[in-house]
């Protein structure tokens, strides 16, 4: 099993003064001296520095309260998650599986050793309670592979902050280091450090890009950040970390709704099987999030509903139904983030934003070539909108405003990749449709939650249950549903007047 927490510190550069003295540090009531620790740590990595790029770092260590294997993601500057492992000869396989989007098919070795004598004081307020811990290290560091073989030596101060902690005592800390002369690291990490100055990380990196010009490059700028969501929140969704399996699934349907709105731009015959790759990843991911969603609104719809109205083991059915329904699609999603498939379909990404297929009309200007494509996608909106508003209450209105949410949420993708290039126009766009998909969303919300309402009543029944509690939630859903129609002539005129038409 692998342990996470929260690390937030902040690194500071050393010379032989060492740490100066904290006592004044507001809060801190005493500094307490616990000795100094022998660190011994391996970093791994692929030959080509892949993990370095992304500022992760996985080690083993020996030494200190820690040993064992850690994983670091970066969330914020000076702020990282940190998953341990205990201590084994090779890569554990969940911190292994936690970098593969990165890895792909390269080996992880060995490339910097880094050992340290770490000279530990801990802050603690007037209780005793920890506040932060304060160190010099001492760090002596071999490159094992890649870069300049050799060695390099520094002295750098960290303080990182204790569990819980908040984070404006770090801003103390920092004052009074800079007081005293103390300035910031030009490295996030050690690790950072010792690549730069063995001739490796530092001697890669890419410049920065120049601005998009052309509309096809504004579309495949649009392209890359969906690509590079998908690879970054694939440790999250492994993870199972809030939301991101939700975040990954949009990326997927960002891209696929950029491959059609911008056909012109895109040669289809090149994207249309990686979209086709993007709906089954996007379907793979589905499992549990359509899951979580029925879960959740009909658990805040129980919390609403007044005591008298609540008949039977609702709750109890509501779980069990739930679990039963998500039963083995988390194993089932990590199967198929290890399988070679979803590795073949992120290497086809690469492929697509490294040489992308682009059509003549690519290199046009974007304020021409971009709007006739946002406009179509608007066109074809507004087409099923009005359809849906003209239908009468029932199965062929829902499925029409099903549509319409679809093609909404189209519209709102190919606005968002316009954005850039067409400025206050495109992100008005976007708001407006933002402002659709949500109503439309609680339609289709609606009619899914009622369709878990009759299956949750037919279990009941079959059990000798009361199914008083499962009608009065369909009615409900129904009026909830009502709403968005009678909402909906309302709010479409007013968002083709904002634009425009």
């Amino acid at each position: 099993m692998a342990d996470t927490k929260r690390e937030i510190e902040r690194k500071y550069r050393s010379d032989e003064s060492g740490l100066p003295d904290l006592t004044g540090v507001a809060g801190v009531a005493a500094v307490i001296d616990k000795g100094v620790a022998h660190l011994d740590a391996t970093y791994y990595d692929t030959p080509d520095e892949r993990l370095a790029r992304a500022s992760i770092t996985l080690r083993r260590r020996t030494g200190g309260s820690d040993a064992g294997w850690h994983l670091k993601f970066p969330v914020a500057p000076g702020v990282r998650d940190e998953i341990q492992a205990p201590l084994s000869d090779t890569v554990p396989r969940v911190l292994a599986g936690l970098v593969r989007s990165r890895v792909r098919d390269a080996e992880l070795v060995p490339v910097v050793r880094l050992r340290s004598d770490r000279d530990v004081r801990h802050l603690v307020d007037a209780e005793g309670a920890l506040l932060a811990e304060a160190s010099v290290d001492a760090v002596h560091a071999e490159r094992l592979a890649g870069g300049t073989a050799g060695t390099v030596q520094w002295t750098e101060i960290e303080v990182e902050l204790a569990d819980g902690g908040d984070p404006v005592f770090l801003d103390k800390v920092e004052k009074r280091l800079r007081k005293a002369g103390v300035r910031p690291s030009l490295s996030a990490s050690k690790l950072e450090w010792a690549l730069a100055e063995t001739g490796g990380l530092k001697d890669r990196r890419k410049p920065r890009g120049r601005a998009p010009e052309t509309a096809g490059e504004h579309v495949l700028a649009y392209l890359r950040a969906q690509r590079d969501a998908i690879v970054e929140l694939d440790p999250a969704v492994r993870r199972d970390v809030y939301d991101s399996v939700h975040r990954m699934r949009v990326a997927t349907r960002r891209m696929r709704s950029a491959f059609k709105s911008y056909g012109k731009l895109l040669d289809r015959a090149v994207t249309d099987p990686i979209g086709e790759e993007l709906k089954w990843l996007a379907g793979e991911l589905g499992v549990d999030r359509d899951q979580e969603v029925l879960t959740e609104r009909l658990t805040a719809a129980l919390d609403e509903l007044p005591r008298p109205l609540l008949a039977g083991p609702v709750r109890t059915r509501l779980r069990t139904w739930s679990h039963a329904r998500s039963g083995g699609s988390r194993r089932r999603l990590i199967a198929v983030l290890d399988g070679r498939r979803y590795l073949e379909l992120l290497a086809a990404l690469d492929a697509l934003v490294a040489e992308p297929p682009l059509l003549k009309a690519a290199g046009g200007r974007p304020s021409k070539v971009i709007p006739k494509a946002v406009r179509k996608d608007f066109g074809k909106l507004t087409e099923l909108a009005e359809q849906a508003v003209e239908l009468s209450p029932g199965s062929d209105r829902d499925l029409a405003i099903h549509e319409a949410r679809k093609k909404c949420k189209r519209t709102r993708y190919a606005a968002e990749a316009a954005s850039k290039a067409l400025g206050e126009p495109a992100i008005d766009l976007v708001r407006s449709m933002k402002t659709l998909q949500g109503l439309l969303g609680d339609h289709q919300d609606s009619v899914m939650t009622r369709e878990a309402l009759r299956e949750l009543a037919g279990q009941a029944h079959a059990a000798g249950e009361s199914t008083f509690t499962y009608g009065v939630l369909y009615g409900r859903e129904e009026r909830r549903a009502e709403l968005v129609e009678l909402d909906l002539p309302v709010t479409w005129p007013s968002i083709k007047k904002s634009m425009g038409v």
